[in-house]
């Protein structure tokens, strides 16, 4: 009997899309991203980086995950340059810097920013620190150098955490 009733009601839950491809909220992040059209450049950055292992691990992860639009907005041969195997340590600390330790959905995020009188600060698997804050109603990321990322789909679950999808490549101090 509960068989079945799990059977329906998986059935039933509304499966979000990201870059077209459906995000099962049972599979991890790196099996969800690699379908999506807009990460394919995250999903070769990650796998450039060796993180794949890392991000299919149990975690739970929060991730920011930039589209492809977000890497062209980096000046030309950025991305070219971060994907050379002499520099996978600069590639894993941008990588990593888009990435919190435990499940922190949209609503837990906005709670800590209102909380905080307007902002919030979160701290990275990299080490570093971003700024959450919310302008329009919507959560923007502020980076180390005052770069910003608009927060443009929220609350992605994941089988091992969460994905935020961004707008923009957040960078460390470096």
């Amino acid at each position: 009997m509960m068989p079945v009733l799990q059977a329906k009601t998986m059935a039933s839950m509304t499966v979000p899309m990201v870059g077209g491809a459906p995000m099962y909220p049972t599979k991890d992040i790196v099996d969800n991203a690699v379908n999506s059209k807009d990460h394919t450049t995250l999903v070769a950055a990650v796998k450039a980086a060796g993180l794949v292992d890392t991000l299919k691990s149990k975690g739970p992860f929060t991730v920011f995950a930039p589209v492809n639009a977000a890497f062209d907005k980096l000046p030309a041969g950025t991305v070219d340059t971060l994907l050379k195997p002499e520099n996978k340590a600069q590639l894993t600390g941008v990588l990593t810097y888009h990435v919190v330790a435990g499940k922190v959905s949209a609503a837990d995020l906005i709670q800590q920013i209102k909380a905080g009188n307007g902002q919030a600060t979160l701290k990275t698997v990299q080490g570093g620190e971003l700024t959450a804050r919310l302008e329009g109603g919507k959560v923007v990321l502020v980076d180390a150098n005052g770069g910003m990322s608009t927060v443009t789909q929220a609350d992605v679950n994941q089988s091992n955490g969460v994905i935020h999808v961004v707008d923009s490549v957040l960078l460390p101090k470096g």
